[in-house]
């Protein structure tokens, strides 16, 4: 099993930030990629930033600039970075994480639960 678990939702006024963190446990033999989505009430869920193994690190054209995706020392976890946040970033935000198991080699992709972004104008 692999569970993914996000924290640091919340409330927030229009031009402020939050930081989002995300961690990965369990059978995990190495992780390929983490990422964000997001899903705002009546849209489709949408990519916001990923981050693949190496380091390198795609955005959607709403995150360039403002958002900013990091995996932390431990490498099981990655950050989200939300500055100058904007009513339409309200959304409820997703980690998503694709690994090799451990026991199997085979490739997973976990969900976690999600985590709440209300931004208030």
């Amino acid at each position: 099993q692999v569970q993914v678990v996000e924290s640091g939702g919340g409330l927030v006024q229009t031009g402020g930030s939050l930081r989002l963190s995300c961690a990965a446990s369990g059978s995990i033999f190495s992780i390929n990629t983490m990422a964000w989505y997001r899903q705002a009430p009546g849209k489709r869920r949408e990519l916001v930033a990923l981050i693949y193994s190496d380091g390198t690190t795609n955005y959607a054209d709403s995150a360039k600039g403002r958002f900013s995706i990091s995996r932390g020392n431990a490498n099981n976890t990655v950050y989200l970075q939300l500055n100058s946040l904007k009513p339409e970033d309200t959304a409820v935000y997703y980690c998503n994480v694709d690994v090799i198991h451990l026991h199997t080699h085979n490739y997973v992709e976990v969900w976690g639960q999600g985590t709440l972004v209300t931004v208030s104008s």
